[in-house]
């Protein structure tokens, strides 16, 4: 007997996107439909509203099959009549280039498709180049984390599927190449329409005009480490600007740029919309623009844009790059790199195979991590800057592995221990409350099953 659950999920066509679907949740119990509807990839707008928007244009179906797995799990689901005409709806892909398909199989190509293009925009799968065949978009990329397979994508859309694999990035990059040599570009593709109605769809329905906020205090002049992390997206715009030698790339879904630099050894990579706990910068350089990385540093989305900005600009100056691979790393680098700290007095301790620099007033630290510094070429996070109570529960953290030059370490050290930025009191009334991860940070490593190529 299924239990009956307090959420009413009402489900219409999306008001702009008519392909689209959303869902306004609510009663007591609504976060547990919420949570089923983000596990089925809807996308969170605001407090109890959600929106699927898909490339395929197979939403309509895949909201009826939500709204069954909900009604099963004794939530009550209102179906709006225009909907309930688009789910209904019987239709097909005119000129689909695979004319022996059924419906349902049809149905199962897009859906690997839709993976594919999920997979790229929730940054499970990096796309390092692209082209256009004459026909049709093709792209080479690679599945991050261990293992991670490299992939040959052909199409675009609900037509995009994995054509060949490889078994490193350098591999499939030589092959590609090989075939695509004279129009191969850096980095994904501009998006397809269907892409970015995609991504207007998830960011456009008006929910009302939002109500004035209560008066906020002047901000207050802080160590920089201290200082609020600012707009992100305008400094990597401004950093462009300045820096010509950058090349700008979007991702399929504009949730990320790449800035590429014109030798193609360096790549930094920007998710706009990352929690603040998450991983919001990525910068990895190679030897080579085939070889694998040589090092490779990340920040998360609560890092002070001024730090951000020092390390930006570090790497615009292009000291470091030239950093040996496969040799550990030495006494000698390491006090290269926290020289600042040290003549800035802040507290020198060493616990096992952790050594720690703490400021003088506990809220930031920096740890080395001198196991993992034994294996330069595993990008293992060996580098970690944290600011808060510690490297357990950080307000914000860096981490950067074996490899990372010191010199931009030791930049980053003479920010931390000099520099000032400012910080927003919070409104009378209301608590900050920053997140806190669970765990010492690590270089992210992401986990996915490459999509496997398929035909009907």
């Amino acid at each position: 007997m299924t239990t009956s659950i307090d959420a009413h999920v009402r489900l219409d066509t999306h008001p702009t996107h008519p392909s689209a679907v959303t869902a306004v949740l609510t009663g007591s119990q609504a976060r547990i439909a919420l949570m089923a509807l983000e596990a089925a990839d809807w996308a969170v707008l605001a407090d109890n509203v959600l929106v699927l928007a898909r490339i395929d244009h197979e939403e309509p179906y895949w909201a009826e099959d939500a709204a069954n797995q909900l009604s099963a799990g004794g939530i009550t689901v209102e179906i709006t009549p225009r909907l309930r005409e688009a789910m209904d709806e019987e239709w097909t892909w005119a000129d689909y280039p695979m004319p022996w398909c059924t419906r349902s199989e049809i149905r199962e190509v897009s859906n690997q498709a839709q993976k594919i293009h999920d997979d790229i925009r929730y940054g499970h799968l990096l796309i390092h180049a692209h082209a256009h065949d004459g026909h049709t978009t093709v792209a080479v990329g690679t599945y991050l984390g261990r293992n991670g397979k490299s992939v040959y994508l052909h199409g675009e859309d609900h037509l995009r599927q994995v054509a060949d694999t490889f078994d490193s990035p350098a591999q499939a990059l030589l092959a590609f190449e090989k075939i695509h040599g004279t129009d191969m570009r850096p980095g994904p593709a501009p998006l397809t329409d269907a892409e970015r109605a995609a991504v207007e769809a998830r960011a456009t329905l008006d929910l009302g005009a939002a109500k004035p906020g209560p008066h906020r205090p002047e901000p207050e002049t802080v160590p920089v480490y201290l200082a609020d992390a600012g707009d992100h997206d305008a400094l990597l715009d401004s950093f462009l600007d300045r820096h010509g030698e950058f090349e700008k790339w979007r991702t399929w879904s504009d949730e990320t740029t790449h800035a590429i630099h014109e030798s193609q050894t360096l790549r930094i990579e920007r998710v706009h919309e990352a929690p603040a706990h998450e991983t919001a910068w990525t910068v990895a350089a190679y030897e080579t623009p085939v070889s694998d990385r040589m090092w490779v540093l990340t920040a998360t989305g609560a890092t002070p844009a001024l730090v951000i900005a020092e390390l930006l600009n570090h790497l615009a100056d292009g000291d470091g790059w030239d950093t040996t691979t496969g040799v550990p790393v030495d006494e000698k680098m390491v006090t290269a790199a926290t020289q600042p700290l040290s003549d800035a007095g802040w507290k020198h301790t060493v616990d096992g195979r952790w050594i720690r620099w703490t400021s003088p007033d506990g809220n930031v630290g920096v740890q080395f991590d001198a196991f993992t510094a034994q294996h330069p070429n595993q990008n293992l996070a060996t580098w970690t800057v944290w600011a808060g109570p510690g490297p357990d529960r950080p307000t914000w953290a860096i981490t950067a592995s074996p490899l990372t030059p010191s010199s931009l370490l030791a930049g980053l050290a003479e920010t931390l221990a000099h520099e000032t930025g400012t910080h927003q009191a919070q409104p009378a009334g209301r608590e900050h409350r920053p997140s806190l991860a669970t765990s010492p940070p690590a270089t992210p490593m992401f986990t996915a099953d490459p999509a496997v190529s398929r035909s009907c």
